[in-house]
């Protein structure tokens, strides 16, 4: 049985105009855009002021100009060779104007953000939350997670 977010906290998943989910992956192919150019503004621009990020390593960005300034530096050293692909995005709507979305994404060329060597981000999984003002969507919250392929849990330890 699968449990979505809406079904977990008991909404009903709201109704979307088509141009909606057209609109919302077109914000997730400029996002790779933005990143490929390593235009931190363009980038930036994508979230609302008070967004809240959590990126691959957990540490939690409390607004669009703190992303802008973390992030941007990581586009002049860690990411600065750097190439995102927009896999597949899934889309649910709690409210006409809220959206929850999972987006999957592939990179190269990234260094380890914390310089390990062996964390260097090469897939994942976005879960955003994006809300749409002034008829534009925008990312209010962001949560990127790397991922690896998914495989069976060991047996259980008698």
């Amino acid at each position: 049985m699968r449990m979505t977010l809406s079904g977990l906290i008991g909404l009903s998943l709201a109704a979307a105009a088509p141009q909606d989910g057209a609109q919302i992956r077109a914000l997730e192919q400029q996002q790779a855009a933005a990143w490929n150019a390593h235009d931190i503004s363009a980038y930036g621009a994508l979230f609302t002021a008070d967004a809240q990020v959590v990126n691959v390593l957990g540490w939690h960005w409390r607004s669009r100009a703190e992303l802008v300034e973390k992030l941007g530096r990581a586009f002049g050293s860690v990411f600065a060779r750097s190439r995102m692909t927009i896999g597949d995005v899934s889309i649910d709507y709690l409210k006409p104007d809220v959206a929850v979305a999972h987006v999957e994404w592939t990179m190269v060329g990234a260094l380890s953000p914390t310089g390990s060597g062996s964390d260097a981000p090469e897939r994942g999984i976005q879960t955003q939350v994006l809300v749409r003002r002034g008829g534009a969507w925008r990312i209010a919250h962001f949560q990127n997670t790397n991922a690896v392929q998914e495989r069976a849990f060991p047996p259980a330890a008698r």
